[in-house]
């Protein structure tokens, strides 16, 4: 097996709509620089997502300098939303957390709205170092995480990626194999190591920046969902349930908390600094 490198590199500047893959991203407390600092929340100013509205995934939100958004999706003309002005905060809601987050413009609203066909307003999380803190249960005193569902980075590997396609190919919706690595919406993404491999491990390194591995990725409906077309089908849930159910959870990746932070690049050397002891 080659040495294990980091292979891709995602970015998400909206909750739940299609990013980018850059070169290098920095690795901020909080997650990759620029990623989830933008969610759109509905009239009660709860969180919006691909489990309710799929068709998020055919929405592309690119980062532009200085932070501003440019937004494209289908049937719609382009939009460019500034960074809101640090003021008048609203208290908005994800997976229970309260949040204070900053509205974007009304046009921002108008034009998701128009795409989702409900009313929604996108907000900006202005200072993720002190807004939401990671769940006590896995993280230290202080550490923060930006609007992602839990915790500042998920890793996939590729390795698992295969393993997985190859149960999907013997399963009862085959057809929808092999399934693409953007159905999970990593952050980083590992290759050179073996499937599974990563259930074990404790610490690791990529590049220049140490991560704590605090807890595997628990998978919803969203992995069912064409991140093209906004269209779903049943896998990988069926073959999740069957292979990978610990409790309640179906488990694909795992979520990172840094050490550090640093600059990640694609081709960067990764290494397993500890493992979990045996169960």
């Amino acid at each position: 097996m080659l040495n294990p490198f980091l292979q891709a590199i995602h970015r998400y500047p909206v909750k739940s709509v299609a990013g980018s893959g850059p070169g290098e991203a920095v690795v901020e407390p909080w997650g990759l620089a620029g990623d989830r600092r933008w969610m759109l929340v509905d009239g009660g100013h709860r969180f919006v997502t691909q489990r309710a509205r799929p068709r998020l995934a055919t929405v592309t939100a690119t980062e532009l300098p200085g932070g501003a958004l440019r937004l494209t999706a289908p049937d719609l003309p382009p939009l460019t939303v500034e960074v809101p002005v640090p003021g008048a905060t609203v208290p908005v809601e994800v997976w229970g957390d309260k949040v204070e987050a900053v509205p974007a413009s009304g046009a921002a609203a108008e034009w998701f709205s128009t795409c989702l066909g409900v009313p929604v307003t996108l907000v900006h999380l202005d200072e993720p170092a002190r807004r939401r803190p990671v769940d006590p249960a896995y993280a230290r005193p202080g550490e923060t995480v930006s609007f992602a569902d839990g915790f500042p980075l998920l890793l996939t590997t590729t390795g698992s990626l295969a393993a997985l396609n190859a149960l999907v190919a013997q399963g009862d919706h085959a057809h929808e194999g092999p399934l693409p690595m953007d159905r999970f919406r990593p952050n980083v993404v590992v290759d050179g190591t073996a499937p599974w491999d990563e259930d074990t491990w404790q610490r690791i390194r990529i590049g220049e920046v140490t991560f704590r591995v605090v807890k595997p990725c628990g998978r919803c409906v969203m992995t069912t969902t064409d991140q093209r077309t906004g269209q779903r089908g049943k896998e990988p849930l069926r073959i999740l349930a069957r292979h990978r159910r610990v409790g309640d959870q179906l488990l694909f990746g795992q979520n990172l908390i840094p050490e550090g932070t640093g600059t990640l690049r694609v081709g960067d050397p990764f290494e397993v600094l500890d493992r979990r002891p045996p169960a």
